[in-house]
C-alpha cells in the first residue's frame, strides 16, 4: 500500500476525465445525491464550506443551491481508501433534488417499474 492509500496527505484521484465522483448524505446518513468534482470543483467546496461540484452536462461548475437557494453546508468532507471518491456530510438548506425531492433516489425500482418512496 502506498502513501496514498494509508498516508495523512489529501491526494483525490481524479479519473482520466479530471473528475472524482462525490457522494453526498445528510448528518443523519441519508443518501441525498452522487456528482461529481474536478480540482475546481474540490478547491470551490473547501474554500467556502458549500458543496460546489462539475456539470457533465453542462460543462461548467456547478455550486448546488445557487439558484434555488437550497444549498449543502459541507458538515465533513471524507475521501475513500484510494482516494478516487469523496463522501460530503453536509446539512442541506431544503431538497437536494432538482426535482424537489429531498434525495435524488426518491424511487425504487421493482422489475421494470419504479415507485416512488419519499
Amino acid at each position: 500500500m502506498d502513501d496514498r492509500e494509508q498516508g495523512t496527505t489529501f491526494q483525490p484521484r481524479f479519473d482520466a476525465n479530471g473528475l472524482v465522483t462525490a457522494v453526498v448524505s445528510d448528518r443523519a446518513g441519508a443518501l441525498l445525491m452522487v456528482a461529481h468534482m474536478n480540482a475546481d470543483a474540490l478547491a470551490a467546496t473547501q474554500a467556502s464550506g458549500e458543496a460546489t461540484f462539475w456539470s457533465r452536462s453542462r460543462a461548467q461548475l456547478w455550486k448546488k443551491g445557487e439558484t434555488s437557494g437550497n444549498v449543502l453546508r459541507v458538515v465533513e468532507m471524507r475521501v475513500d481508501c484510494d482516494q478516487d471518491a469523496l463522501w460530503l456530510i453536509v446539512d442541506p438548506a431544503g431538497p437536494a433534488c432538482h426535482t424537489g425531492a429531498t434525495s435524488c433516489f426518491y424511487r425504487r425500482v421493482d422489475g421494470d417499474a419504479l415507485e416512488r418512496v419519499n
